[in-house]
């Protein structure tokens, strides 16, 4: 970037009136299927298509996705704000961290104007989803350990191996795949590269992985067993494969906080009016210093949260640096995100646990969000290396 680019972002600490309008246009939608319908997705082991479906239509799925790609043209700050408006009434859309936060950037920063024409524009009008494939059973938060190789056969790329807790294939038409196309180093860093593949390609097996997450999203093993790669298919050059994965790892990182914060304002929300409407002893419970100052603490950290959740977003969109204030708006988000579920269900008491106070159900989702798609020991890590200048401790 040159000199006379680099201007510093500004962060309105209030929104402007198209942000405010698009929430609002989000919330309606959203807030027309409302908990419930999640509800009834995650029992019947459906993906949610209607609601997706409904923010396809008016073209929210894709606001990140440059316009002649059939998207909004914007960034990733309003995609954030998509999420959280939906998490806010019950309906967190994990789909939309990957498809439109991971492929999407990747796709239109390192895309070739024919992968961007195929793949691109389905991101951006939601009629496709694309998933990501990147975690391996041994390799863990080591990316380059990955075992998953690609051979060249003339032109092709032949695949085989394994990726594991690879979330929302059922629904996808697409994988970016990340796979070892030669070693870097004497120390077996490996050379990566990142693969588009269809999701029903030969030789490309999956198997559900039963957990106890309650979300209409699968987690699945795939296996590629000889699975054949036209040359076009490989984003950006040989080797790239890590560094334009990256590229797409930060927004996932900001919407997983989005989700985060909101489904806390979610909980907030529904304890705040709980606390109003119980009453014991004569008066309703949130008079009383033991209910209203857990949930005080919490609004507070999560307006923390959001804070540097924009904050991060937008630094993005700048082009700026994102690592830092990504990797604590994701530790922020679900931290947060979790104490306001925790002392929601609390103020509920025994009902936090009912289904129809639609509480504990979205406990998995945050809990999950607060392991991936980074740990919390490895933001620390990152935090304490990159920010404060200190020994690398792994």
């Amino acid at each position: 970037m040159s000199d006379s680019a680099a201007v510093a972002p500004a962060l309105p600490l209030v929104e402007r009136d198209e942000h405010q309008a698009l929430r609002a246009a989000v919330r309606d939608i959203a807030g027309s299927f409302g908990h419930g319908y999640y509800q009834r997705v995650v029992r019947a082991g459906e993906p949610p298509r209607a609601l997706w479906n409904a923010l396809a239509e008016h073209g929210y799925l894709g606001v990140n996705v440059p316009e002649e790609y059939e998207g909004g043209g914007l960034g990733l700050h309003e995609l954030a704000m998509v999420c959280e408006e939906v998490a806010a009434v019950g309906c967190p859309l994990m789909p939309l961290l990957v498809s439109p936060g991971i492929a999407g950037t990747v796709l239109d920063l390192h895309g070739t104007p024919e992968q961007k024409d195929r793949w691109l524009r389905g991101i951006g009008s939601g009629r496709e989803h694309c998933a990501f494939a990147i975690t391996e059973p041994d390799a863990g938060s080591n990316s380059h350990r990955l075992s998953t190789r690609a051979s060249r056969d003339g032109e092709d790329w032949i695949l085989r191996g394994t990726k594991t807790y690879i979330s929302g294939v059922e629904d996808a038409q697409a994988l970016l795949v990340m796979a070892r196309t030669g070693e870097a180093d004497a120390k077996g860093r490996g050379r990566l590269s990142l693969f588009v593949v269809d999701a029903d390609a030969p030789g490309l097996e999956r198997q559900p992985i039963p957990n106890a997450v309650q979300a209409p999203e699968q987690q699945w093993t795939l296996f590629f067993d000889d699975v054949r790669v036209a040359g076009d298919r490989l984003i950006g050059g040989e080797g790239e494969g890590l560094r334009i994965g990256f590229d797409g790892l930060n927004p996932e990182r900001i919407l997983a906080a989005a989700v985060c914060t909101g489904v806390g304002r979610y909980a907030l929300e529904k304890a705040a009016a709980y606390a109003n409407e119980r009453s014991v002893w004569d008066q309703p419970i949130g008079a009383h210093q033991g209910v209203a100052h857990p949930l005080a603490e919490a609004k507070i950290e999560l307006e923390a949260a959001r804070l540097m959740t924009a904050k991060a977003a937008v630094l993005h969109d700048g082009g700026f640096p994102a690592g830092e204030a990504s990797n604590m708006a994701k530790l922020l988000g679900a931290d947060a995100g979790l104490r306001c579920l925790d002392r929601a269900i609390q103020t509920h008491g025994g009902n936090g646990l009912a289904d129809e106070y639609g509480l504990a159900d979205l406990w998995f989702v945050v809990r999950l969000l607060r392991i991936a798609p980074v740990s919390r020991e490895m933001i620390l890590n990152y935090v304490a290396q990159h920010s404060l200048g200190l020994p690398r401790s792994y």
